[in-house]
């Protein structure tokens, strides 16, 4: 087994959680947030106090958007030329800009986590009781946002999110609905580390709940996400 080195961040606690999938050679790998503490190459190390609840989905991890958070020494798509984030999220309000996932490539871990110029994220917008996805591919030579502010979801409700790369054009999401496109020039990014529910630098804490987030080595049509199926049962 590789040795990986822990990340540069005050970490009170290490978890481990279920990843389906196999190493870096595999397609695609599904991390879920129930916490039944089986063995993964991966640690979890835990911000704050995120709470594993019941859903109909099944067990999955809730975050008060003020301290909770969990962090990774991988990028789970790097060297990736296409590819899919899907997750299924519960946002529940609270501030405007929340960020739930953020993948970061960074050769020097030592280095202050969460400022590097090589990132995919996915965001949320919160207007009262409705939300917005903000969907962001930053890196040498590309720069995109996806979000569409008059395509609002209610929290308080579980939903399906995906963003998606073919190798010409970005897309992002929302139950299986595109909400916005962009043509882009991707390049596969580097090796890194990455944070559930916050900012690597541990800024724009998400409130909400997170049941999984399954990441794909290749573009997916809206018909082949794996994790829409559970929320449609």
């Amino acid at each position: 087994m590789l040795r990986r080195q822990i990340i540069q961040i005050t970490l009170p606690l290490a978890l481990t959680f279920k990843i389906r999938g196999s190493q870096a050679q595999s397609s695609f790998k599904e991390w879920i947030f129930d916490n039944d503490n089986e063995v993964s190459d991966y640690k979890i190390h835990r911000s704050g106090s995120p709470v594993i609840i019941s859903t109909f989905l099944g067990d999955a991890t809730w975050f008060n958007g003020k301290n909770d958070g969990y962090f990774m020494t991988i990028h789970p798509l790097a060297g990736a030329k296409k590819f899919t984030i899907e997750a299924l999220i519960r946002p529940d309000g609270g501030n405007f800009e929340q960020r739930w996932l953020h993948l970061e490539s960074q050769d020097d871990l030592s280095a202050p986590p969460g400022l590097s110029d090589t990132r995919i994220l996915y965001e949320i917008r919160v207007i009262g009781s409705y939300w917005y996805p903000d969907a962001f591919i930053h890196g040498a030579g590309y720069r995109q946002a996806l979000r569409q502010p008059d395509r609002l979801w209610p929290t308080g409700q579980w939903h399906h999110v995906a963003q998606t790369y073919d190798g010409s054009t970005y897309r992002s999401y929302v139950n299986g609905t595109l909400q916005c496109l962009a043509d882009v020039a991707f390049t596969p990014q580097g090796a890194g580390r990455c944070a559930v529910g916050v900012r690597l630098n541990k800024v724009n804490f998400f409130h909400g709940a997170i049941r999984s987030v399954r990441f794909s080595r290749y573009a997916s049509d809206p018909s082949q996400f794996a994790l829409l199926k559970h929320l449609r049962g």
